[in-house]
């Protein structure tokens, strides 16, 4: 078996943790915020948010030479599941050729107040 690769956060340097471990086959990518280039929340809400987030993975995931359609795994974490629809409307829009299988749960606080944190895993073909 291959040795982890540890990808620091390149945007945000000295966070306790790794944008991504990459295990050769499989890559196991943080969760994302909503959080703009300027670090702050985008404004709008839980869809506003979920747009940037989706545009987030996909950013650190072409860093790796990875697009949405490798994404096999997803979990979305909320700040209120009563949002979960109007999240949904722009997390099915950023994948083409399928759905990757999904768990979500509600948390009872996202880092920097976020409406929805979302983390995934992707397989290098």
């Amino acid at each position: 078996m291959r040795e982890p690769v540890f990808h620091p956060f390149t945007a945000i340097p000295g966070l306790p943790f790794s944008e991504a471990v990459d295990l050769g086959n499989l890559v196991f990518l943080s969760g994302q915020i909503g959080s703009g280039a300027d670090g702050k929340l985008v404004p709008g809400g839980v869809k506003a948010e979920t747009k940037q987030t989706m545009a987030n993975i996909g950013a650190v995931l072409r860093r790796l030479g990875l697009s949405m359609n490798d994404v096999v795994k997803v979990t979305v974490m909320m700040a209120d599941m009563s949002e979960w629809s109007a999240m949904n409307e722009e997390y099915v829009k950023a994948f083409d050729s399928h759905l990757p299988a999904r768990s979500a749960f509600g948390a009872s606080g996202l880092a920097m107040n976020a409406r929805v944190e979302i983390e995934c895993i992707a397989l290098r073909q």
